[in-house]
């Protein structure tokens, strides 16, 4: 296995208040310390819909991007807000788009523009425009041909680029100039012991539905071989929400069912465990091939404000997750590293005060 050789890196997230991303390593054999730190923006006015972006950006014309993902079919090329309104509102009526689909996109496409828009760019207002098209071109395709994820979903990069597209779209909302990854040798030494064949494993806090694309953002000059193939472990719902599937198309997948969540519907329970038994064997196949990387949030959540002093700290990890999984690399016949990987970004998709129900 290649990985690339180091580079300089611009980090990544959002906040005038400089909130961050924090990742830190260790290893099963010699612990070791580290961290990734990306400040963030603060979320726009006090209510917050999900999923929705917070306020503060800066554009990917800022950061030298030079990839582009492909633009929007003919049939949405629109060229304002009342264009694009009424495209999405015409495919309700056409009956190829939910109303509640359509009500989310919506709400979705505001929160997005007033976030983009605030760091008074030019082409802000272009950049948004293009990205809700690519996004609202790719949530029609779905709804007309519903895409179902396997048990390990490989990243989909043609013919359209679904990873390029999520890190595309979200890049105008981190603010590079004020972010930063800590002990970025720390990666550095992760891509050796990957070249080697070794796994490694990151155990991480969970903040927002963007920290995929935001660790990958952030890692993407310095070490972009780890930026573009880290497996996540991820929870249902991002693989069933339209809002949602486009982003999680364009990620490395080990796709599972929530222990929260797992007794909701009685008559599901046997089939989700049988998928979750799927999905440990695809990881342990994973793990025995070698040089791979994923990250786990062993909470099973994301993270929240204590209610009283509005302070966050990550979710308790739960201990039995954290031990399946140091099981698995140890029983992979090769050689594992866990390392700790904290990550404060909650202010570009802030989750509801409590978790749903």
């Amino acid at each position: 296995m290649q990985a690339p050789p180091l580079a300089a890196l611009a980090g990544g997230a959002w906040a005038s208040h400089r909130p961050a991303i924090l990742a830190a390593p260790a290893s099963l054999r010699r612990p070791r310390r580290g961290a990734l730190r990306l400040p963030a923006w603060r979320p726009a006015g006090g209510g917050r819909a999900p999923r929705l972006p917070a306020k503060g950006a800066v554009l990917a014309s800022d950061t030298g991007a030079d990839e582009e993902v492909a633009g929007p079919s003919p049939l949405l090329d629109v060229r304002s807000e009342q264009e694009f309104v009424l495209r999405v509102r015409k495919e309700v009526e056409r009956g190829k788009l939910r109303p509640d689909v359509a009500d989310n996109f919506e709400n979705l496409y505001y929160n997005y523009k007033n976030a983009v828009l605030q760091n008074g760019d030019p082409n802000a207002y272009q950049i948004m425009l293009s990205n809700m098209m690519d996004l609202f071109d790719r949530v029609l395709l779905d709804e007309e041909n519903p895409f179902t994820f396997q048990p390990y979903h490989k990243a989909i990069r043609e013919p359209f680029d679904y990873y390029t597209f999520g890190q595309n779209y979200i890049r105008p909302l981190v603010d590079f100039r004020n972010s930063y990854v800590g002990n970025i040798s720390v990666f550095s030494d992760m891509e050796n012991q990957l070249r080697q064949g070794h796994n490694v494993v990151l155990m991480s806090n969970h903040q927002t539905e963007a920290d995929p694309a935001v660790i990958a953002l952030s890692l993407e000059r310095s070490n972009p071989w780890i930026s573009e193939n880290i497996v996540y472990v991820a929870g249902d719902r991002v693989l069933t929400d339209p809002l949602c599937k486009p982003f999680s198309m364009g990620r490395n997948l080990l796709c599972v069912y929530s222990k929260k969540h797992m007794n909701d519907f009685p008559e599901l329970i046997e089939m989700k465990r049988r998928a979750n038994t799927r999905s440990l064997k695809e990881m342990a196949l994973l793990l025995r091939g070698g040089s791979h990387i994923i990250w786990i949030a062993p909470s099973g959540g994301r993270d929240r404000p204590d209610p009283l002093t509005g302070e966050w700290h990550p979710a308790p990890f739960d201990a039995s997750a954290v031990d399946n999984m140091r099981r698995l690399l140890e029983h992979s016949g090769v050689p594992g590293h866990i390392y700790p990987l904290s990550l404060l970004c909650y202010e570009i998709m802030p989750p509801p005060q409590q978790a749903c129900q």
